[in-house]
């Protein structure tokens, strides 16, 4: 095998070296994305389970000051 053979091997691992690199960035910011997107969805998720709670402690307190009123009334 010559030099030139030799620089044509490696030249060409080198080629499917770097394909393949760049194969897996991108994968990695496939990945990166979703997991950005899942966490923005997570994250107006519980936005939203905070603002029912908040709702539903509303709800408790006006049903226990009509509970106490009518108690009251009786």
């Amino acid at each position: 095998m010559t030099s030139e053979d030799d620089t044509a091997i490696i030249a060409r691992q080198l080629a499917d070296l770097t394909r393949h690199v760049e194969e897996m960035a991108n994968q990695l910011k496939a990945m990166r994305e979703r997991a950005d997107s899942q966490q923005e969805r997570a994250d107006t998720q519980q936005e939203r389970i905070d603002l029912a709670a908040r709702e539903l402690v509303e709800v408790s307190a006006r049903l226990q000051a009509a509970a106490s009123a009518l108690r009251e009334s009786v």
